[in-house]
C-alpha cells in the first residue's frame, strides 16, 4: 500500500456522544473506523458516514482493524458492574446508520477475567471494595480499566512481517489511576492474547446482565515502567515500519517524573524482574522504552501532544493521527496524515 495515496485529511464531525477514542483503518476495503465512546462509526475514506452501531452504555476504548478476520476489536468497560470486555464488531455487516450493538447481532464481547481481578482488588485488606475512584489504595497496580487495543507480533518475536498471521497477539492495556499518593502506579500494564482462542468465549453483551465467558487470564501479562499517567494507555499501537509499540497516554502529575505524552516500547523480549513499589511479582515480565527525542533517567519519551485519542501506523513510515473537539453539531475527529522523522516523532504531510 503505498501511503502517499491516500487522503491527507478525513474528518468526521456531529456526534453526538462523548469524544472519540480511538481509530482504525481496513486499507483493503478503503473503509475508517471510529469509536466515540457509545458508538462505533464507519466512514469511507472521505469521511462519508456509511454505518454506526450504538446502544453502548458503557465506555468503548481503543479500536484496531484485524486484516486476518476482518472485524473490529476494542476495550469497552462497564466498571459499575466491575465488568471488562474486549468488544468485537462484524464490521462488514455494519451498513446502515443507528445499527444497535445487542439488537442487530453486530458485536460479540470477551469477559477479561483477570482485569476484572486486578480491579476489584482489595489492596489495603479491609473488605470493601471502594469502587471507581482513584483516590483508594485499592485497584491493584492502580488499574482502572483498560484502553489500549493494539495488534501485532508478541514482544520479541519481531524476525519479519511474513507469518504476521500466525504470530500476531492482541495486545490490551490497562487503563491506571493517576493517584500522585501511592508508588505502586508507574506501569503499564499490557495483557496479550491470542484472538483465535476468542471463538469459544464470545458472546452477545446483554448489557442489562453482563456475561463472564472469558479466559482466566492473558497469554502473558508484560509492564512499562513509564513514571505516572492519568487513566493509562489510552491509545496503543504496533509500528512495523520501527518495529516497536507506541503508546500515547494522558501526561502525568508526579512531579519526579518527565510525563512524557508519547512513549515508544522496544518490541525485543521482556525480562523478569520485580516491580518497583510492589509486594510480591518478584517475576514480572518486564518492557523496555525504545529511543525517544528526550530522555529523563531511564525514561525517555516524546513531547508529541496528539494521539492520546487515534494513532494508526499504516507501517510505511506514515501515521493516521486523531485530532479531537466539540463544535455546535457534536463531537468530531479530524484525522490527518503524518510521516516519522524521529524527532518529534512525526511531521505533518
Amino acid at each position: 500500500m503505498d501511503s502517499t495515496a491516500l487522503p491527507r485529511r478525513i474528518y468526521v464531525g456531529g456526534m453526538q456522544t462523548s469524544h472519540v477514542q480511538g481509530i482504525c483503518i481496513d486499507t483493503a476495503r478503503k473503509y475508517m473506523y471510529f469509536s466515540f465512546t457509545t458508538v462505533l462509526v464507519k466512514t469511507d475514506l472521505d469521511g462519508n458516514v456509511v454505518g454506526s452501531c450504538g446502544g453502548l452504555t458503557g465506555h468503548l476504548g481503543d479500536i484496531d482493524f484485524n486484516d486476518y478476520d476482518g472485524r473490529v476489536y476494542g476495550s469497552l468497560e462497564y466498571k459499575a458492574a466491575s465488568a471488562f470486555y474486549c468488544a468485537i464488531f462484524d464490521a462488514g455487516r455494519i451498513d446502515r446508520v443507528g445499527m444497535d450493538a445487542e439488537r442487530d447481532g453486530i458485536m460479540t464481547t470477551v469477559y477479561l477475567t483477570d482485569v476484572a481481578a486486578d480491579f476489584t482488588a482489595d489492596m489495603n485488606g479491609d473488605g470493601i471494595f471502594d469502587g471507581n475512584t482513584a483516590d483508594t489504595p485499592d485497584h491493584r497496580y492502580g488499574c482502572s480499566g483498560i484502553d489500549g487495543t493494539s495488534f501485532g507480533p508478541a514482544f520479541g518475536n519481531v524476525s519479519g512481517d511474513a507469518a504476521r498471521d500466525t504470530t500476531d497477539r492482541l495486545m490490551i492495556a490497562y487503563g491506571i489511576y493517576g493517584n500522585t499518593g501511592r508508588a505502586d502506579n508507574d506501569y503499564q500494564v499490557i495483557g496479550q492474547y491470542d484472538y483465535r482462542d476468542f471463538k469459544r468465549y464470545e458472546r452477545p453483551l446483554t448489557q442489562s446482565a453482563p456475561h463472564k465467558s472469558g479466559p482466566a487470564a492473558p497469554e502473558k501479562k508484560y509492564f512499562l515502567f513509564t513514571g505516572n499517567t492519568v487513566y493509562g494507555v489510552q491509545n496503543l499501537e504496533y509500528d512495523a515500519y520501527t518495529k516497536s509499540w507506541f503508546a500515547a497516554v494522558y501526561t502525568g502529575q508526579k512531579q519526579q517524573y518527565p510525563n512524557y505524552p508519547l512513549f515508544r516500547i522496544q518490541s525485543g523480549a521482556p525480562v523478569s524482574g520485580k516491580l518497583l513499589g510492589q509486594e510480591g511479582d518478584a517475576d514480572a515480565q518486564l518492557l523496555s522504552l525504545a529511543e525517544g527525542a528526550e530522555h529523563d533517567g531511564d525514561l525517555t519519551g516524546y513531547r508529541f501532544p496528539y494521539g492520546q485519542t487515534g494513532l494508526i501506523a499504516l507501517d510505511d513510515g506514515y501515521y493516521y493521527i486523531s485530532k479531537n473537539g466539540k463544535k455546535a453539531d457534536g463531537q468530531y475527529s479530524d484525522v490527518t496524515l503524518w510521516r516519522w522523522n524521529g524527532h518529534d516523532p512525526f511531521e505533518r504531510v
